[in-house]
């Protein structure tokens, strides 16, 4: 075979393991996509009910905040609520621009990363998923200022939490050099004397809060809130 031959059969394989490569990659984006449509839809829909007004609190991220009534835990603010339940950093960076955008909200509240260790990912990846976020944020709405609550432990995932402390301790250190960006440490409170996750705010699967884990919460968010809307 001649050179050039060679050449162009070695470019065709080259080509054609590319795609292979990328083919899976494709297939997990779409699979992404049409798994979060519902929520999409649903979230769409409470919007054009009810427009959100620029300048508000949004809360975003995954079951934590899905299964959090704002209205009950934190009266008076007005907060939106676009949690859905198993989502991971990486999928609200895929839906920007329905979760966040037609909010233009002026804080977001963002808990999401437990789902993430839990799928193998690594701490320099929540971080940097997180990163890529927070990046949105910055370019669609350079004055709002995003607070993420911390990964909490659990005593479902308490084999993970080395990997959840890690990531946790990136995104604190990031928020130290950047005035838009604070680290809301409700994971501390989680732990016991004995260093282990609190039973007792955990609902029977040991993954979600009950409402002792949600007052908790309540108590360290609230006065990061600003004044209510109805003083």
């Amino acid at each position: 075979m001649s050179s050039s031959r060679k050449t162009h059969a070695s470019l065709q394989t080259i080509v054609a393991t590319a795609v292979i490569m990328l083919l899976p990659l494709s297939a997990a984006g779409a699979q992404a996509e049409s798994r979060w449509q519902p929520a999409m839809d649903r979230f769409a829909e409470l919007d054009r009910e009810n427009p959100p007004k620029p300048g508000g609190i949004l809360f975003l991220g995954s079951s934590s905040v899905r299964r959090w009534d704002l209205a009950r835990w934190l009266p008076g603010h007005g907060a939106m609520n676009r949690g859905f339940g198993g989502s991971q950093i990486a999928d609200s960076v895929r839906h920007f621009d329905r979760l966040v955008v037609p909010h233009r909200p002026r804080s977001i509240f963002f808990y999401a990363g437990d789902n993430d260790i839990a799928a193998g990912k690594t701490a320099e990846q929540v971080a940097s998923d997180f990163d890529s976020f927070t990046d949105l944020v910055k370019s669609h709405f350079p004055e709002t200022k995003v607070w993420f609550i911390a990964i909490k432990p659990s005593p479902a995932r308490w084999q993970m939490w080395p990997a959840m402390k890690e990531a946790n301790r990136r995104i604190a250190e990031a928020s130290k050099s950047d005035p838009l960006l604070e680290y809301v440490d409700v994971a501390s409170p989680t732990l016991g004397a004995d260093g282990e996750p609190l039973s007792q705010i955990f609902v029977e699967d040991g993954l979600h809060l009950n409402d002792a884990g949600y007052q908790m919460w309540a108590d360290i968010i609230e006065p990061l809130l600003g004044a209510k809307q109805d003083s």
